[in-house]
């Protein structure tokens, strides 16, 4: 299929019934409801108000008002995306997360136009939006498309995000709209008291939008959801190692790495080309059921943990069982690794089976290590909800909870559960 020009989708805009609209914003609401992605009525309110598809003219006015689709603005000089509209569920996700309130002054790292419009709707007349962005194409967009709809009064700054707007602060949000790696000192120390900084953060390979509350000198998660995002531009930009298993075009297999992880990419690829082992572990998930906290465990309780990454070609020639655009657990060693399945437990495929695949001259032994923590957090935290903080880099490690330690630039993150 040719896709249809910009010029004809913002002229289909220009044309769509105002009946139309309001229909597909009514299917927008319920479906975020659905997802549970939109909680209050605050929030609610700023969706039906904000006309999202006047923010994505480049593409039919249907796919604006679909929950889970995205739009990517701009690549760089390698295809990656760098800019993008998220999700209409990310969004009001991270609205609901940052609890946004008339009156309040609200920092955005990254600019976009739709999540600026709904932020304003939230701050209300008393409140201000100030939304930077390092990319001035970026802005530039935001600049025309924000006025024209009806939302002149957000504030446009081109700046790095790694160092916030301290001309504007304080602030009482800080809401990131790009993968971060890292919490700078910029944005704690322009934070107001009792503020709240809303962040996509990078743990281990694994991106969780989490929202942190200050406390002292440390910030504690009070809720985190699964999430992806472009990553971040600037001083604080930090991208994650490929290595490739098997390079061969369109069946690629690959080891995602973060946070200073090596692996001997030599042996790993050679263990790929052996046998594989299996282990299955008697505990089952439901088709729709979310199951990334099992991946939060497994990043927590496993030092050779990383991300396996494998094109779908890949696994159609059986290369791989599993292949996830976010990457599958996986536990790797000097010559050996294995990693996280399912499979159906019976013909209507409403149920699920957690297993392991794996290859190397130990893969007996990563399996059942990797398998064993799928039951332990079966039986001890399918029910919980991990604790995440982040302490200054200067704390000791006799105060830090137990649990993992990820030591970044500016700040150590720690993951623990009850």
């Amino acid at each position: 299929m040719v896709p249809t020009p910009a010029t004809d989708v913002a002229r289909d805009h220009e044309d769509a019934q105002p009946a139309d609209v309001a229909r597909l914003r009514e299917e927008l609401v319920r479906e975020l409801r659905e997802l549970k992605a939109l909680v209050t009525p605050e929030v609610e309110r700023a969706v039906r108000a904000v006309p999202r598809h006047l923010f994505i003219p480049e593409v039919p006015v249907e796919k604006a008002y679909a929950a889970e689709h995205h739009y990517v603005t701009k690549k760089d000089e390698h295809g990656v995306s760098i800019s993008s509209v998220s999700a209409a569920r990310i969004q009001v996700m991270m609205l609901e997360q940052a609890g946004v309130r008339p009156g309040m002054r609200v920092l955005e790292l990254g600019s976009g136009g739709y999540n600026s419009a709904l932020l304003t709707e939230l701050v209300g007349e008393a409140g201000e939006v100030i939304s930077i962005d390092i990319d001035e194409d970026v802005l530039d967009r935001a600049r025309r498309l924000l006025p024209a709809v009806g939302y002149p009064d957000v504030r446009l700054v081109h700046a790095d995000g790694e160092f916030g707007a301290p001309e504007h602060a304080p602030f009482d949000r800080i809401i990131v709209t790009a993968g971060a790696w890292d919490i700078p000192p910029a944005w704690v120390e322009q934070l107001a008291d009792g503020g709240r900084i809303v962040v996509p953060l990078r743990m281990r390979g694994l991106t969780r939008t989490v929202a942190f509350d200050l406390d002292g000198g440390r910030l504690v998660a009070r809720d985190y959801q699964l999430c992806g995002f472009v990553p971040m531009q600037g001083a604080g930009e930090s991208r994650t190692d490929l290595v490739l298993l098997h390079g061969v075009a369109g069946e690629e297999v690959g080891l995602r790495l973060d946070d200073g992880q090596q692996v001997e990419a030599v042996a790993l690829a050679r263990a790929l080309r052996q046998p594989r082992v299996e282990r299955w572990s008697g505990v089952t998930v439901g088709g729709f059921e979310p199951f990334d906290n099992l991946d939060l465990w497994l990043a927590t309780v496993l030092d050779g943990f990383v991300l396996l990454t494998g094109t779908v070609q890949a696994r159609e020639r059986g290369l791989v069982a599993s292949v996830s655009p976010l990457g599958v657990a996986t536990l790797a060693d000097d010559d050996s690794f294995a990693y996280r399945t399912v499979r159906p437990t019976s013909e209507e495929r409403t149920l699920f089976e957690f297993g392991v695949y794996g290859h190397g001259p130990n893969a007996d032994a990563l399996a059942d290590r990797l398998v064993d923590q799928i039951r332990v957090w079966d039986r001890d935290h399918r029910r919980d909800q991990a604790r995440i903080e982040a302490y200054p880099l200067t704390t000791p490690d006799d105060d830090l909870p137990a649990g993992r330690v990820i030591d970044k630039r500016h700040r150590r993150i720690t993951i623990s559960w009850p």
